[in-house]
């Protein structure tokens, strides 16, 4: 079974940086299509940032130039390297996977598996 598990969540001011990254463990496939998302309170999930196996990566607009996504499949870990933090970047931020698919998206619906989320919280 896959198991996803969130790190590196916490508080930061605005224009700060942190780094989050998820464990993965449970699978043997080599090919995988991984993401992060965020959930803010009141709102609905949105794709931050995904890569697949290729090494192919897509940003939601939102965070062009300030996130980075990042894996290192020695590890099984994903990363996301956030930069010039703003408040609006407050949210629950979930890694997300798939292992059999088609197109790597950044579709909340084509992911199959998560994590619990780790919190994000930026203030000004």
């Amino acid at each position: 079974q896959v198991q996803l598990v969130e790190s590196g969540g916490g508080s930061v001011q605005a224009g700060g940086s942190l780094r989050l990254s998820c464990a993965a463990s449970g699978y043997t496939y080599s090919s995988y299509c991984m993401g992060w998302f965020r959930q803010a309170p009141g709102k609905e999930r949105e794709g931050v940032a995904r890569i697949d196996s290729d090494g192919s990566t897509s940003y939601a607009d939102s965070v062009k130039g300030r996130f980075t996504i990042s894996s290192d499949y020695a590890d099984h870990t994903l990363y996301l390297q956030m930069n010039s933090l703003k408040p609006e970047d407050t949210s629950m931020y979930y890694c997300a996977a798939v292992f059999t698919y088609h197109t790597c998206t950044l579709v909340e619906a084509d992911y199959n598996n998560w994590g619990q989320g780790t919190q994000v919280t930026v203030s000004s």
